[in-house]
């Protein structure tokens, strides 16, 4: 199938070429189309090309959003840019990175203490000091600039774990510092935000922060909630059914509530209702889906598909929402993500020896600082109402930290650290050292 699909992409090339030379965009533009899609199922029969997959599907998305935007923005009644559509799959993306955490992850902090201390200090500085340095050497439109220093802003993600991970640093340190900086994510954020871009664009402290909750807080602690269980004894089981009854009748209750609600209540109270249903649907969706990972063999291992589907649609609908904008500042936005990520992959380094990190904890870093959450920079953009432009920096961002990142993983890893220095200080033991290839 994969090399039929090459095969595919091959002829597509063809005709691709043929269209632009004849300036016939009848041909021209399906063949880009059935070129990237057809290269993005085929590149895994590829040896040297088959870590890079996921971000032949993001460039695939992307020269679909271009050619053919209006596809992508409405079907039928549908509004595909819709808040709550976005927000919805944005947890859903969310709730994949969940499953793939644990409660364990969090053990590490008792070995990588100072390490995550000085982890989550590069993260939350130097990525937003980089993104509003170059907000003013590229002179952005104001919300554009805004979503490079929002992406600057963001959380580290699972990818910053894959590539410490394919690089033999430590994994230790590494799983310890995304946790941390998700947990930090809701506060931190909103801060940097408003200090950084607050005259760039309106930044309303508290409905950024349940924002946040919403799209990252709540769908992860679902996941954490399935792990949980997994190794969860009677009595704790007992304690979870108790809080799935409870909001069960909570989210019931809600709904002939909510009308009145809404006349007799405040703003805030609003919003604090609204959290809670959410917090009681992470509880429901935790139980269910550890009911249906017990029943549905592999479950786990399908939802990093529907996880990257929803990279892929909310890329798609970004690059269709954007696609002016992209038309005018593509190429610089580019160059700018290319500086803003290879700023904290040095940065991070290099700060991280000023601290007598050794190598593999300096690497480590490096990936934490330099790779982003791109889909909690998108989703954010989304409940904005602002997908096509202050999304657009995460949705350049977001493919290339990953080739960057693949590029500077492999590298490493074909440079192993064989010693320690007397003057640095040891993290914790790399993890990768002894995790199953």
């Amino acid at each position: 199938m994969r090399k039929i699909c090459l095969g595919i992409s091959a002829v597509a090339l063809i005709v691709l070429l043929a269209g632009i030379l004849a300036d016939n965009m009848r041909l021209w533009q399906p063949a880009a189309v059935t070129l990237s899609v057809t290269f993005a199922i085929g590149v895994g029969a590829i040896p040297a090309l088959k870590g890079y997959q996921y971000t032949a599907w993001i460039i695939a998305a992307v020269v679909a959003g271009m050619i053919y935007p209006a596809a992508f923005l409405k079907w039928g009644d549908v509004d595909l840019r819709n808040k709550w559509l976005i927000l919805f799959v944005i947890q859903l993306v969310m709730f994949g990175m969940g499953i793939h955490m644990s409660l364990k992850d969090f053990s590490g902090l008792g070995s990588t203490g100072r390490g995550v201390l000085i982890g989550l200090l590069c993260h939350f500085s130097i990525m937003p000091i980089v993104g509003f340095l170059l907000t003013k050497i590229f002179h952005f439109e104001p919300e554009i600039a805004a979503g490079i220093i929002l992406i600057g802003s963001c959380s580290s993600g699972l990818a910053s774990n894959v590539m410490v991970y394919i690089a033999r640093a430590n994994l230790v340190l590494s799983v310890a510092v995304t946790a941390m900086a998700t947990l930090a994510a809701p506060f931190l954020t909103p801060l940097l935000m408003k200090l950084l871009a607050g005259t760039l664009i309106e930044i309303k402290f508290i409905n950024m922060m349940m924002e946040i909750i919403k799209i990252v807080i709540v769908p992860i602690g679902a996941g954490l909630l399935h792990d949980y269980l997994k190794h969860a004894r009677p009595g704790g089981r007992r304690v979870v059914n108790i809080i799935l009854a409870i909001s069960v009748v909570w989210l019931i209750a809600l709904v002939p509530l909510w009308p009145l609600a809404e006349k007799t209540i405040s703003p805030a109270g609003l919003e604090s209702l609204e959290l809670s249903a959410f917090f009681a649907g992470a509880v429901i969706a935790g139980v269910v889906y550890h009911f249906l990972s017990k029943n549905i063999k592999g479950l786990d291992d399908f939802m990093p598909y529907i996880s990257m589907f929803g990279i892929i649609y909310f890329t798609t609908v970004t690059t269709a929402a954007g696609r002016e904008n992209l038309m005018q500042v593509g190429f610089l936005l580019f160059i700018s993500s290319v500086i803003h990520n290879a700023a904290g992959y040095f940065f991070g380094y290099w700060l991280s020896r000023a601290f007598r990190f050794d190598k593999n904890s300096a690497r480590t870093i490096a990936f934490e600082v330099g790779l982003q959450n791109g889909g909690m920079a998108s989703g954010l953009a989304g409940t904005m109402g602002k997908l096509g432009t202050v999304g657009l920096a995460a949705a350049v961002f977001s493919p290339w930290m990953n080739i960057s990142g693949s590029i500077l993983a492999n590298y490493w890893r074909r440079k192993p650290v064989m010693t320690t220095s007397k003057n640095e200080i040891k993290t914790a033991a790399p993890e990768s050292e002894t995790a199953p290839t």
